[in-house]
């Protein structure tokens, strides 16, 4: 009797497991399918966004009037907004395809940079002209490499959750098709001058040479392990443990992880070698209990700065996310803000701790500037910002445009209906150059 319920409970056991491991299997199955669909959407996609990028670009070089070129060249930057968007959803993060990235940005940026101006007055010069036919031969190189690859996995029904396989086992002996003909991609990219794009280089670049102006010599680990007890308070040495930054990043800098011992805290402090700067601290601990305002968090982040001597800030922005205050300090020169220079700070309103703090906008956009005075008046950039738009606040600061310059700004704080704007008004000839709609408070479901 007993060995036959044990056998009855075996048995059911045995096809419960088998049961469960086949529908285990099936949604494994269905989701590997999902994946690998998207990802052979996204290069098709890729494929036929460089196709179209390629016929644009020769379109526009035939054209002639302003009523074609700018429609032409705005179409081309939408084309390569979209070939960026595909670029991203393919498995490639383990691979360097930063340089066709770089490239297809580049494009974007010539485009959209002679779309925007008035090309009756300043039409298209002989040097844009060669660098736009530069560009169309460097997208017909593109073309061709990735309708090899399309071709191939076509023809050999090449799957990408392969790829993503291959990109993982950095020491695979195995050779994939997938992977040597974007590699082929990106070997010719690095090819194409960055001087084809002129003075239209991309803020993307900016951002990698801005470390450039850091000062201050080089430390080693036991320097940085100093400036991190500086920088974080009740920490010591032995609980630190120190990485290097690889060859490839775009700046040296060591990565220390802090294991807090007694309260089992991670933190991880980024630290430049040249000079010795954070760049992020990030203390992944949970938060209790809110206990402070929005307000003290500011107040207690803005401590945290003068204490460390970042000086002459001003509060930009300010957010709650639980009961966690993330707050924006720009840098002021005078009584000019300059955005560039930001410094981001997330403060547990638990207990007023800073749990998080990112000066890599400010690190980056760092230098000696020669600010001009405005050469309109306020009055005359008034008359540029919607006559509805009841304006609040006013003041002068410098930002980046959408082409990666820095401009002087008349900035405008305002009301129209129950929305508040920002409103960026060019000093320089009075071109409305940014309208930014602040969030409210976050409706809660």
């Amino acid at each position: 009797m007993i060995r036959g319920i044990i056998i009855t409970v075996l048995s059911i056991g045995v096809v419960s497991t088998t049961y469960w491991g086949y529908k285990e299997h099936q949604e494994k199955n269905a989701i590997l399918i999902n994946a690998e669909n998207n990802y052979q959407r996204a290069f098709h996609d890729l494929t036929f966004q460089i196709d179209q990028l390629h016929d644009q670009i020769g379109t526009t070089l035939a054209m002639n009037s302003k009523e074609s070129l700018t429609p032409g060249l705005t179409e081309a930057w939408r084309i390569t907004s979209q070939a960026l968007n595909d670029v991203g959803q393919l498995p490639l993060t383990l691979m360097p395809f930063d340089k066709t990235e770089e490239f297809l940005s580049n494009i974007g940026e010539f485009c959209y940079r002679t779309a925007v101006r008035d090309l009756s007055k300043d039409p298209l010069s002989e040097e844009e002209y060669v660098q736009l036919n530069e560009l169309y031969e460097n997208a017909k190189e593109i073309q061709d490499e990735l309708r090899q690859v399309q071709n191939t996995v076509l023809n050999e029904n090449l799957r990408w959750m392969d790829v993503e396989l291959a990109l993982a086992e950095s020491n695979t002996q195995e050779t994939n098709s997938i992977i040597d003909g974007f590699q082929a991609v990106e070997k010719n990219v690095e090819g194409y001058s960055e001087n084809n794009f002129g003075v239209t280089m991309t803020s993307l670049q900016n951002q990698k040479k801005g470390f450039e102006n850091l000062k201050g010599s080089l430390i080693d680990e036991k320097q940085a392990k100093e400036v991190v007890k500086k920088f974080v308070k009740d920490v010591n040495s032995n609980d630190m443990e120190v990485t290097e930054s690889g060859e490839g990043s775009d700046f040296p800098f060591y990565s220390i992880t802090i294991n807090n011992q007694e309260d089992g805290q991670e933190i991880y402090v980024d630290i430049t070698k040249q000079g010795g700067h954070p760049i992020y601290v990030l203390n992944n601990r949970e938060v209790d209990q809110k206990k402070l305002s929005l307000n003290e968090g500011a107040n207690k982040a803005l401590d945290f700065l003068k204490r460390h001597s970042f000086k002459s800030f001003d509060l930009f922005e300010s957010s709650q996310y639980d009961n966690v205050g993330v707050f924006s300090f720009v840098k002021k020169e005078g009584e000019v803000r300059i955005y560039p220079e930001a410094v981001r700070i997330k403060v547990a309103l638990d207990n007023g701790e800073v749990v998080g703090f990112s000066a890599k906008d400010y690190l980056s956009a760092q230098k000696d500037r020669n600010i001009s005075k405005p050469t309109i008046q306020s009055d005359e950039a008034r008359k540029a910002v919607n006559s509805n738009l009841d304006i609040q606040e006013e003041r002068l600061g410098v930002i980046m445009n959408d082409i990666g310059e820095e401009i002087l700004c008349y900035e405008f704080l305002g009301t129209m209906s129950s929305d508040t704007f920002r409103i960026y008004i060019n000093a320089e000839n009075g071109r409305e150059e940014k309208v930014e709609r602040l969030k409210g408070a976050e409706q809660l479901f």
